[in-house]
Order: C-alpha cells, then sequence, then structure tokens
C-alpha cells in the first residue's frame, strides 16, 4: 500500500469517528430538548452506551494504527467537554 493510500484511509478512520462523535452529541441535544432530562435514567443509559460504543471504535481504529492515540483521547475529551456544557445549559433552563 502506498504511502498516500494509507494517509488517505487515517483520514478517512478520523473523519468517521468525528461524524460518529457529533451523532452522539446531536442525539444527546434532541433528547434533552425534546424528551427527558438529564436525571432520566435512559438519558443516563444512551449516554453510557453510545460513549462507551464510540470508545471502543477509537480504541479499535488506535490499534489498526488508522488514528493515533493522542487524537483518539482529544476527540472523546472534546465530546465530553461539549457534553457537560449541553448538561450544564440544561440544568439551568430547569
Amino acid at each position: 500500500m502506498s504511502l498516500k493510500t494509507i494517509a488517505g484511509h487515517r483520514e478517512k478512520a478520523y473523519e468517521l469517528l468525528k461524524a460518529d462523535a457529533n451523532k452522539i452529541l446531536k442525539l444527546i441535544e434532541v433528547q434533552m430538548e425534546n424528551l427527558t432530562m438529564p436525571q432520566c435514567p435512559l438519558y443516563e443509559e444512551v449516554l453510557d452506551t453510545q460513549m462507551f460504543g464510540l470508545s471502543r471504535e477509537i480504541d479499535f481504529a488506535i490499534r489498526l494504527g488508522l488514528v493515533d492515540e493522542i487524537d483518539g483521547k482529544e476527540l472523546m475529551e472534546s465530546l465530553e467537554k461539549q457534553l457537560t456544557v449541553l448538561h450544564e445549559a440544561s440544568i439551568k433552563e430547569a
């Protein structure tokens, strides 16, 4: 495989992980706006399940050498920060 092909696979893998992180963020935004409060067990279960799934995807991509470990951790940390902001905003509104 050429270096260009490998770089393309790495870029694609990271973009897919970012898209999955964005889906989780959107899912939680919709859930908080329309369905449940952050203290709801359903909200917590969905969030935990989605975050666990994303962390496993990132770990798999890291083990394949498609994503750098630092980039994977930064992606998870960024999502966690965004979710914290959403959670805090919903508590202030309540």
